[in-house]
């Protein structure tokens, strides 16, 4: 009897795990999704993916709603080209996307970016911006903040 509920026990963990494993598939999906609408320049896409109750925090933009980014923020999708993904990394509810954007303007960038999904939608992503491509210092070396307040 011991024996058979300890394998009832050990099925439902692998259930559960398996249940956890689609659910973060899908979240990495999602964010996946999101960024291709931008490649694609499929506005209707990215309006289902994101939540009525939506922000968006970067170095320039401190929780903008859904509709400020759409004014905002769709725009860029005219000169993003493709996203090489660096990392995707699910966290509960997050995930953590690290990518280098290729533009058709020439100014390719790295940035870093977490997404909050809930229900099948993004409600909050924050952005932290990385380093041009090519990087502006020489390898081993770096950028002077002087050259800056000059």
């Amino acid at each position: 009897m011991y024996k058979q509920e300890g394998k009832e026990a050990r099925r439902r963990e692998i259930k559960m795990a398996k249940e956890k494993l689609a659910q973060t598939d899908e979240k990495v999906g999602i964010a996946r999704a999101a960024y291709e609408a931008y490649v694609e320049k499929d506005r209707a896409a990215i309006e289902k993916l994101i939540a009525d109750d939506f922000h968006f925090t970067s170095p320039l933009d401190n929780r903008i709603d859904r509709a400020t980014y759409f004014d905002r923020c769709w725009p860029n999708s005219a000169w993003l080209k493709k996203f090489d993904y660096i990392n995707l990394v699910p966290d509960g509810d997050r995930v953590f996307v690290t990518y280098e954007a290729q533009s058709t303007k020439g100014n390719n960038f790295r940035n870093t970016e977490i997404l909050t999904i809930r229900n099948r939608q993004i409600v909050e992503v924050e952005v932290y911006f990385g380093w041009s491509i090519p990087h502006k210092a020489a390898r081993g070396g770096f950028v002077s903040q002087n050259a800056d307040k000059a």
